[in-house]
């Protein structure tokens, strides 16, 4: 069954694999206590690209991306478990590192957004929505940071997820 959710030209992409257009991976990594987002692409330069119209930060705005050697393993939906992604992370730098860190004290969670770019046109992620997963375990040692992320735990949101104070819905006092 095909994605819908990404874009013609990366589908095309990845079924014809021309040699004048790269299939880049990027990953974002964000959490309230960094500083800002830790932005990575899968290539040996840095790139520039224009996030969606809906990104939780810099919406629409080009945003860039460090070079970074990583793997990444997509959520498979078709598994009989929780889908998951795996991704690591060789030779981490010191940004990285302090930002584990810093998360590994807070009870937050660091999400973690994959979007696929074309080097032949950056102007947004060829992959509507991006998928958007939660660290849920990470194991680093000196030479590696392997983490793997899931979806949020929606048993552990409140339904409904809005308040109705009478201040704001009067009609529900008696």
């Amino acid at each position: 069954m095909p994605d819908t959710s990404l874009s013609a030209a990366i589908a095309e992409a990845y079924a014809t694999a021309p040699t004048e257009a790269v299939i880049l991976h990027t990953l974002e990594f964000r959490h309230p206590d960094f500083v800002a987002p830790i932005r990575v692409v899968q290539d040996h330069a840095a790139l520039a690209a224009t996030l969606e119209s809906d990104a939780p930060l810099n919406p629409a705005e080009e945003v860039s991306f460090q070079a970074f050697s990583f793997d990444v393993q997509l959520p498979d939906a078709s598994a009989d478990r929780m889908p998951e992604m795996v991704i690591g992370i060789d030779n981490v730098d010191q940004q990285i590192e302090d930002a584990i860190e810093t998360a590994a004290g807070s009870s937050d969670k660091i999400e973690v957004t994959y979007r696929p770019y074309l080097s032949t046109d950056l102007s947004a992620p060829h992959m509507d929505p991006p998928v958007t997963l939660q660290l849920t375990h990470v194991e680093a040692d000196v030479f590696k940071v392997t983490a793997r992320a899931g979806f949020r735990n929606l048993g552990n949101i409140g339904f409904p997820s809005q308040d109705y104070p009478a201040a704001r819905f009067p009609g529900l006092v008696r």
